[in-house]
């Protein structure tokens, strides 16, 4: 989820749902070792609970970047050992740390002992075409024995060569059992299923068998699904929220970001998806993409898509004399044919 799940796209997300963890994309040790910290780590306050994600593999810079995070505010410190980009492995980050669970186990300790915020481990089911559970099995268990106790599975293998980052989301077969068997094996660790999954009822049937479900692209194109699960699956309150009033936050929050001298097309664009399935969605997501609209009011470009929205739906209303045709429009190519 690099450069999706940044400050603006938390707050958006906060705004449908309360209770729901947020993780951020993948922040390096080295970003944070030697380059602008704020910018890396700097969330809104309403984010909470929120999971700083972090790569990287040297026990001492972990440690450092973990009491970053703590001073913070963070609520969690994720290890990420399953992003498969060829880019990343050249710095010895995520999936290829599959292969070497002692220097995890290591690192994870070197966290824990530095900061009292929960450490987790976000990984894959294996590597490359070895498919076989051994080789997850003993990777949890070494990490678990350094004081791991959340584990993040995202249900495919990684293949570390020969597929960009989108291919390995979607070529290597997804393998759920894998990960309910992972439960099974280690009932006393926390369990949270990551892969494929796309709607509510995919989410209550895997917490059938682990603890907890992470819904990553899937929430960030279809945001308004978000809105269902306090109630269903934390058992708050139904929402009452409309996409009207969302929006109404949003615009609130990038008058604050513009104050801050921050563009709120950095906001906006994670909230496009926002009326996916309603009628004038698109004619909605147009206005708010339109970059000659930089340096208008978010308030009047809100108040523009709108009504751009309501004009796409409006029915047609002909001119008095104006003579409708009924003449199919590929008539003519037909004729040409």
């Amino acid at each position: 989820m690099m450069d999706w799940t940044d400050k603006h796209c938390r707050a958006f997300h906060r705004v449908l749902t309360q209770h729901t963890r947020l993780y951020t994309e993948m922040v390096t040790t080295g970003a944070l070792m030697h380059g602008d910290v704020p910018r890396h780590l700097d969330f809104n306050a309403q984010e909470h609970p929120v999971a700083l994600q972090l790569g990287g593999s040297e026990p001492a810079d972990l440690a450092a970047c973990a009491k970053l995070a703590a001073r913070w505010g963070y609520d969690e410190v994720n290890l990420n050992c399953g992003c498969p980009s060829e880019r990343v492995q050249r710095g010895a980050l995520g999936a290829c740390l599959m292969a070497e669970p002692a220097l995890v186990a290591d690192g994870v300790k070197a966290m824990r002992d530095a900061v009292s915020l929960p450490v987790t481990v976000k990984h894959r089911i294996g590597i490359n075409h070895d498919e076989s559970y051994e080789l997850m099995r003993d990777f949890v268990g070494t990490v678990a024995n350094a004081g791991c106790e959340v584990f993040i599975v995202h249900a495919r293998n990684a293949w570390l060569k020969g597929l960009s980052p989108k291919e390995n989301r979607e070529v290597p077969p997804l393998r759920y059992e894998m990960v309910y068997r992972l439960k099974l094996d280690f009932p006393q660790l926390t369990i949270v299923l990551n892969g494929g999954v796309t709607t509510d009822a995919q989410i209550a049937e895997h917490l059938a068998h682990v603890d907890g479900v992470m819904v990553g692209r899937e929430a960030y194109h279809n945001p308004w699904a978000m809105t269902a699960w306090d109630e269903r699956f934390f058992g708050s309150t139904a929402s009452t929220l409309t996409r009207d009033e969302a929006e109404a936050q949003m615009v609130s929050y990038m008058a604050t970001c513009l104050a801050n001298s921050e563009p709120w097309s950095r906001t906006s664009r994670h909230m496009l998806g926002l009326r996916n399935t309603l009628p004038g969605a698109r004619a909605w997501r147009q206005v708010w993409s339109d970059h000659q609209l930089k340096d208008t009011a978010p308030e009047r470009v809100s108040a523009l898509a709108r009504q751009r929205a309501a004009e796409a739906v409006r029915p047609f209303s002909p001119e008095p004399g104006h003579v409708a045709s009924t003449t199919p429009s590929n008539a003519k190519a037909n004729a040409a044919a």
